[in-house]
């Protein structure tokens, strides 16, 4: 009774997000030939749209949208402005950031509709799960932008209403890791969401204390990271639920969901997903069917996976897919035994567009070194800004080395990582 209450109330607040949801759900009711007619269609008039409305595309395609070349995250920060429709709104419109989980700075331009259709996609993919809408989530998260209230994850009225709450997961210790295992055994949700790296550490402390997970949990989330083997086995064995794994980014949401036959589904009324061979590895190419306002068109996520063929037990018409290899970064442990998720270290450059990549490397507790490949050298200003979001991210004086250099070199299997802690800076 309570969960339909909070739903109704919940509909009422945002009924954009559940007038899209509705369309998803109807599109999932489609065959796999009809999706991928849809997609297909989509597709061309994504391409349609942006070569007559977008001057970025107009200029790049002009008369060959037949032959459409891969749009790198280089070329969305340096064309950031040509790449809005020119029908947009500008008072409507807002500026997103990612660092990137390649280490290269990026902005992007989004407005209410994209927020609203990334969460109806997010309910719909939690509902591959078991999962209704009305029943509580846990989010573990920590980007502030998405923390504030009216953000993803925002805390206010109509997010209670919604019984959704959210941990900044962010940095932790071991005392706080006993605060969220306690939390979750009073909040009951039926769904954990959020970093595989701090629910992982969660999982491992449930197990060593003994806790135990309460019994409305149906399914723990893994997002924005890579979900290993190990912690996956870990995560199930603590919270006594399927472990399942999500694949998208800020700039494209929502690219691919698991469902509980253990497959990666990718959301093909959403978007159009390639895997192209590139320096002997096969690259993830994605466009969104539904951005108008800034399209991306073939754009390089800088993953790799492949697409798979056949059909799965769970009835989806949605194609499958599996990740590769994909980037994988340190916690950072500061002098008080602290450990701070990378994405602190990444948003710390929120807006130095200058920045073509970079990457943090942690020297010792108290010492951090920041390579920088830049178009020019940070302003004082800024450089005494990192200073002093250092010293409140770890807690106490921090002494800053900033490098700036032609190259940062690859891991071995040729992915770049923006954070490296003292375990690995060897």
């Amino acid at each position: 009774m309570l969960e339909s209450f909070r739903l109704r109330l919940h509909r009422g607040q945002y009924p954009e997000r559940y007038a899209q949801l509705e369309v998803l759900l109807r599109n999932q009711a489609l065959t796999r030939e009809q999706l991928l007619r849809k997609q297909q269609s989509d597709y061309a008039e994504i391409v349609a749209y942006a070569v007559a409305n977008v001057p970025y595309y107009a200029g790049r395609l002009g008369g060959q949208p037949d032959a459409i070349p891969l749009l790198e995250k280089d070329d969305v920060r340096t064309h950031l402005d040509a790449m809005l429709a020119r029908d947009a709104e500008r008072k409507r419109v807002k500026l997103g950031h990612t660092g990137g989980s390649t280490g290269k700075p990026l902005a992007f331009w989004y407005d209410e509709h994209k927020h609203e259709l990334m969460r109806a996609g997010m309910m719909r993919g939690f509902m591959m799960s078991g999962w209704r809408p009305g029943r509580k989530v846990l989010n573990f998260w920590g980007a502030r932008q998405d923390v504030a209230a009216g953000g993803v994850f925002g805390s206010n009225w109509s997010d209670r209403i919604a019984a959704e709450k959210t941990i900044a997961a962010t940095a932790f210790t071991e005392a706080e890791l006993s605060e969220w295992a306690r939390f979750i055994q009073r909040y009951q949700p039926a769904l954990l969401y959020g970093y595989a790296s701090a629910m992982s550490e969660l999982a491992r402390f449930i197990i060593a204390v003994g806790l135990t997970m309460p019994r409305s949990l149906i399914g723990v989330y893994s997002t924005a990271e890579v979900l290993t083997d190990a912690q996956r086995a870990l995560m199930r064995q603590a919270f006594g639920c399927k472990v399942f794994n999500q694949y998208g980014c800020r700039e494209v949401p929502n690219i691919a969901w698991e469902c509980r036959h253990g497959n990666m589904h990718v959301f093909a009324d959403l978007v159009r997903l390639e895997s192209v061979p590139i320096e002997g590895d096969d690259q993830l190419i994605v466009t969104s069917l539904t951005n108008r306002l800034m399209p991306f068109i073939r754009y390089r996520l800088g993953d790799s996976g492949r697409l798979l063929e056949g059909e799965c037990a769970c009835g989806s018409p949605f194609p499958m897919m599996e990740m590769g290899i994909c980037r994988q970064n340190d916690w950072i442990v500061d002098h008080t035994g602290k450990s701070i998720h990378p994405g602190i270290f990444n948003r710390m450059l929120d807006g130095q567009t200058q920045i073509r990549q970079y990457q943090w490397v942690q020297l010792a507790p108290d010492r951090m070194a920041l390579n920088l490949v830049a178009d020019e050298r940070l302003a004082d200003a800024a450089l005494v800004a990192l200073r002093d979001q250092l010293r409140h991210a770890m807690e106490g004086p921090v002494l800053l080395e900033v490098n700036y250099v032609d190259e940062i070199a690859r891991t071995v299997s040729g992915k770049h990582r923006f954070v490296i802690g003292m375990q690995r800076a060897g």
